[in-house]
């Protein structure tokens, strides 16, 4: 495991903490307009932008590591399908983990 550029877990509340750095996502799609963004909602209920091309059709859940490029966009490098069910609060509650006390345990 490459652990020179670690992927930080963020929400879209926490996405504005780390501009310009790569990051993790999951997100519910809304809606993919074809031109190269993927309009979702992000674990703490609010919207997210996901820029670049999907390698194929999307689940409902999907899980994005990319450079978070503003306060509610991600310039995607690569695309995890989650899926059409996905414990969102869970996830969140791992975003909290991670950027909060506990971030030493993770990357």
């Amino acid at each position: 495991m490459d652990t020179s550029n670690p992927a930080v877990f963020v929400n879209a509340e926490l996405l504005r903490l780390h501009l310009g750095r790569r990051v993790r996502a999951a997100i519910q799609v809304i809606r993919s307009d074809g031109s190269g963004s993927v309009i979702g909602k992000s674990t703490d209920e609010q919207q997210l932008v996901v820029k670049g091309h999907p390698p194929g059709p999307l689940t409902t859940f999907v899980e994005v590591i990319g450079i978070a490029d503003g306060n509610q966009s991600i310039q995607a490098e690569i695309w995890t399908n989650f899926g059409d069910d996905l414990d969102m609060a869970s996830y969140n509650s791992l975003c909290q983990l991670a950027n909060g006390d506990y971030k030493h345990l993770f990357i």
